[in-house]
């Protein structure tokens, strides 16, 4: 059987739920890996001080900039690889993989250019205080050196799941996260290096990142990169695009509501910047497990719509809102009981504590809601319904919460309290206009699944 057939086999017939499970559980552990990583440059930083600690904030938005250009290609490719390996069509499949890839490069290495250029700038309209800038040029220096490697190892990370590689992916980002733990006990603690160091880990990690995934993908993806395959054919980035909008709208907005949301919050001190930026790091290692979820589904509702299972894509949705719900609940049920301690973990400070302990406290409650909608996009991304995970995607990061900051911050004055609560209501509204959305898709699934079975030449 060849790799053609067995991915096949793979994703019709294996049982739905524990395809995504084995798909998703290395991806959630790669993202969780990742997101401990953050963590730890949390902690580190944060032993530095409360300026060196916003300054992590401050290059959270940044890196969210570079996550929505690598999101977008990736899973743009991706969605339009699975569709053609299902189509038999592995040329053609190449052609999105390389083109995609190579894109990447380019876009990394202009923002690589230009941040550089006008880094001070830069770094104060992404909200940059005058005491943090300092160490948000000094951090923000290496994000930016980075950058055509992060944007590339996601786009092969992203393409080895829509191939059922994922345990591949898992290896290649975990092993470049570990290694970013490493430095920074190495770079901060023994060498003395400061906030310089942390970024200068991070580059680190994330080169050696892309080389693990690079080689991963020439020898055991189905597809290959190769520059003779980058397409000159305008519909082929367009089709990347338009798969991959949701991932650009979902990260792109999150840079831009992390822009504002650090100027808002600056008026209120350092202090205020450190502790949002410790409620931001760790509501996304708790959010992730959802997503790394979801990004197992991904792959098997690609495939499976392509080739018409559509009761597979059903179940396969609403297990996954269930299984990712039950866990994320868990860790939000213990970030309500330990709030305090969770920010301690990161920072001494009795200010910082203090907002960060309301702040993580209302980014608990949100937590419940953030299942279904973020599956829900995701599901409709990897169906190639673009303009419904489209919307979707833009509730939480930008539409729903940039009037709600302004609203609760300067209309209702609610101050820091309207900044804290500003996530959790935008989050439940993507969840309520999300709903709807799954229930009717979920009805049609089903209709055009029994309108299948009754077509079928075994009736």
């Amino acid at each position: 059987m060849n790799r053609g057939e067995a991915y096949h086999k793979q994703m019709v017939e294996t049982p739905v739920g524990r395809l995504i499970v084995k798909l998703g559980i290395p991806t959630t552990i790669a993202m969780l890996i990742t997101n401990v990583y953050n963590l730890v440059d949390t902690y580190f930083v944060g032993t530095l001080g409360t300026s060196q600690q916003g300054a992590t904030g401050i290059l959270f938005t940044l890196q969210a900039i570079l996550q929505a250009f690598a999101f977008m290609l990736g899973h743009g490719s991706g969605t339009q690889v699975a569709k053609n390996l299902a189509e038999k069509r592995v040329e053609r499949a190449n052609t999105y993989v390389s083109s995609a890839f190579y894109g990447g490069l380019t876009i990394g290495t202009i923002l690589l250019t230009f941040g550089l250029i006008f880094l001070e700038p830069f770094m104060l309209f992404l909200g940059s205080s005058s005491t943090i800038l300092p160490y948000a040029k000094e951090y923000g220096l290496w994000v930016l050196i980075a950058a055509p490697f992060l944007i590339t190892s996601l786009v092969l990370n992203n393409n080895l799941r829509y191939e059922g590689k994922a345990i591949f992916a898992m290896v290649g980002i975990g092993i470049g996260a570990m290694l970013n733990v490493f430095g920074d006990y190495m770079f901060i603690r023994i060498m003395d290096l400061g906030v310089f160091g942390a970024g200068m880990s991070t580059a680190i990690s994330q080169f050696v990142s892309f080389t693990i995934l690079l080689i991963f993908y020439l020898r055991k993806a189905q597809t290959t990169i190769r520059f003779r395959f980058i397409s000159r054919e305008l519909h082929v980035y367009l089709n990347i695009f338009k798969a991959g909008l949701p991932s650009l709208l979902r990260q792109g907005l999150a840079s831009i509501s992390g822009g504002i949301l650090n100027n808002v919050t600056k008026p209120f001190g350092d202090a205020a910047i450190a502790s949002i930026s410790v409620v931001n790091r760790y509501s996304n290692f708790v959010t992730c497990v959802g997503m790394g979820i979801g990004q197992g589904l991904q792959p098997v509702a690609a495939y499976n719509y392509a080739v018409k299972e559509y009761g597979r894509v059903r179940k396969g949705t609403w297990f996954t809102i269930g299984f990712s719900l039950a866990i994320v609940s868990v860790l939000a049920v213990l970030t309500l009981i330990f709030p305090d301690t969770i920010v301690r973990w990161f920072n001494q400070d009795p200010e910082v504590i203090e907002m960060g302990t309301l702040a993580l406290r209302y980014a608990a409650i949100s937590l419940f809601f953030s299942p279904a909608f973020v599956v829900a996009s995701m599901m409709f991304q990897s169906i190639r319904k673009s303009m419904i995970a489209s919307i979707l995607a833009a509730l939480r990061s930008g539409l729903a919460f940039i009037p709600t900051i302004f609203l609760l911050v300067y209309a209702c004055g609610l101050g820091f309290h309207g900044i804290a609560l500003s996530q959790p209501v935008a989050d439940f509204i993507s969840f309520l206009i999300a709903l709807p959305f799954l229930l009717v898709f979920s009805s049609k699934l089903k209709e055009m699944e029994k309108e299948k079975a009754e077509n079928s030449p075994q009736k």
